[in-house]
């Protein structure tokens, strides 16, 4: 069975961050009969990142690299991802998340920042090795108690991307 793991680069633990990624592990798995292992929210390890080396935080790297699915999730930060979250994946080497497909998701505070999925994280998940087969989620975080609905919208037209990595069959497209 393929496995979901959600990496969430918010400072701030338990974070709104942390619910939308969540929720499209949650739809993802609905859809693909995955199993989510349990997030990876990198403000309840900050003080171990610069640790070297440091077997927890070693074995975060592990799960990463060996997901299925990777969703990658970050509030904006001056634009782009958090220095937390680049601080954890600047410790993979060269293609490092060979083999996972990463979904790129940013909490965004305004429409203004809505390219920072596509200009900023997504080339960084390529770096290190990771396919990225479909459109970055740049959600807006004042409608955190809407990402169900806004989660379900953005599935409908990536699930045909997406369903192979979780060895799915890709359903028709439904019209109308």
């Amino acid at each position: 069975m393929s496995s979901i793991v959600v990496l969430v680069g918010n400072p701030q633990p338990a974070s709104r961050t942390r619910l939308v990624a969540e929720e499209v592990a949650h739809q993802l798995a609905d859809r693909g009969s995955a199993v989510i292992e349990p997030t990876i929210d990198l403000a309840d390890v900050a003080g171990s990142l610069f640790r070297f080396p440091d077997a927890e935080i070693d074995a975060l790297l592990g799960r990463v690299a060996s997901a299925d699915v990777l969703i990658v999730a970050s509030p904006t930060y001056k634009a782009t991802y958090t220095g937390l979250l680049k601080a954890f994946l600047d410790r993979y080497g060269a293609n490092g998340l060979a083999g996972v497909t990463a979904v790129p998701l940013l909490t965004i505070g305004g429409p203004g920042h809505a390219l920072a999925v596509e200009h900023g994280l997504r080339p960084l998940l390529v770096e290190l090795g990771a396919s990225t087969p479909t459109r970055g989620i740049a959600f807006p975080a004042g409608d955190t108690d809407r990402r169900e609905e806004i989660v379900a919208s953005w599935l409908e037209g990536e699930w045909p991307r997406l369903a192979p990595a979780l060895g799915s069959p890709v359903e028709p497209v439904r019209v109308g």
